[in-house]
């Protein structure tokens, strides 16, 4: 009963403070994300006012924020129109590789990390986080900008990248041999694939079956289907978030309309709780000592994105505006970076990217905010 009622007290404090940060933003037109990362410091360990007992939960409920962040993302398009973005923006994903990833494996080379060290640093620059992304998208109202098909592009391809990349990185790091690596990696591309056909072929039926009037239900049939899906999408080694990210786009239509209707609060809640999940998982001492090489490697990295970002846009005809706010909304790294890390056993590894998140993850909501003060050309 007393670990309990611990629970309890410490999760009406951090719903709370949640609620105070929340307005604060509102008051000033910002995005709260930054707000509710800083307070996960603040409550973590190392921080001012631990909340041990809630740790559990919390961790829980970050899982299930991302994978209703991208299940309300993918409700905003068709299986078709997203297929098509994809396919003309292949050339981003190349450019978002080749400007984003190299910086990690030469600062993880400089560090001496080793070689499994630098091709986890290459993971860790590289990859966007798809969670503050999509909050970002909803909360500055970008949804239907015309911009954002190219960020939502760059982001699932980062995913689909990162279904090969995880599976690579644990196996090499634990010593495995290449042919098993090939083989991890193998599963994972077959399973994406499976995935996305799967999505094509069956999002009408998928449609009809979940299709209610009764919201109660509606939220109960959606929930159920895309934990389901998440579920075993990460069990056979690819990203929960793209297993949810399909779930949205199958729905389409009025389904889809009131799917967001009755997802809207529940994603808002655990989606706050996702964020203060990793300030929560970051002792703020371990930052210290490696500050100044993640500030060098964050103000790198901000400018790759952005460049990422400027190009993706510019191959849909966004103007001058739009190509900024691209590429400051993809600055922010997340949950992916902080997964990379802990395949790795270094200790410094770690320190680096939990400064490295935590510092692109404030600077990133900051900066698309401020792109809006833009000229539009």
């Amino acid at each position: 009963m007393h670990g309990s009622s611990a629970l309890l007290i410490e999760l009406g404090i951090v719903l709370a403070a949640l609620a105070t940060l929340a307005a604060l933003a509102r008051r000033f037109g910002y995005s709260p994300v930054p707000l509710y990362l800083i307070a996960g410091l603040a409550l973590g360990p190392g921080g001012v006012a631990p909340v041990p007992a809630a740790g559990a939960f919390v961790a829980t409920g970050a899982s299930i924020g991302v994978i209703l962040l991208l299940l309300t993302l993918g409700l905003e398009f068709t299986v078709g129109e997203f297929t098509a973005s994809v396919r003309h923006h292949i050339p981003s994903a190349w450019i978002d590789f080749a400007l984003n990833a190299a910086p990690g494996a030469v600062a993880g080379w400089l560090l001496g990390l080793g070689w499994i060290g630098a091709l986890a640093m290459s993971g860790i620059t590289w990859v966007s986080s798809s969670g503050i992304v999509a909050r970002l998208l909803d909360d500055l109202r970008r949804l239907a900008n015309r911009e954002t098909p190219a960020v939502l592009s760059v982001l699932v391809l980062e995913d689909v990248a990162m279904a090969a990349f995880l599976p690579l990185l644990a196996v090499l790091a634990a010593g495995g041999a290449w042919w098993q690596a090939a083989l991890s990696v193998a599963a994972a591309v077959a399973a994406i694939s499976l995935a996305f056909a799967a999505t094509h072929r069956l999002g009408g039926p998928l449609a009809r079956i979940v299709d209610t009037d009764d919201p109660e239900l509606l939220l109960l049939r959606v929930l159920s289907l895309t934990l389901l899906v998440a579920g075993v999408t990460e069990l056979l080694q690819a990203s929960a978030a793209v297993g949810a990210f399909l779930v949205g786009l199958a729905l389409t239509g009025q389904v889809a309309d009131r799917t967001r209707r009755v997802v809207a609060p529940l994603r808002d809640l655990f989606a706050a709780v996702f964020f203060l999940a990793i300030g929560l998982s970051i002792n703020p001492r371990d930052m210290i000592p490696v500050l100044p090489a993640v500030l060098v490697l964050a103000a790198v990295t901000a400018a790759t994105k952005i460049a990422t970002g400027w190009y993706a846009a510019a191959r849909d005809g966004a103007a001058r505006r739009g190509r900024m706010r691209a590429g400051t909304v993809l600055i922010a790294r997340g949950e992916f970076s902080i997964v990379i890390a802990s395949l790795v056993a270094l200790p410094q590894l770690n320190a680096l990217t939990a400064a490295y998140v935590i510092v692109l993850a404030i600077i990133g909501p900051l900066a698309t905010r401020l792109a809006d003060n833009l000229p539009a050309r």
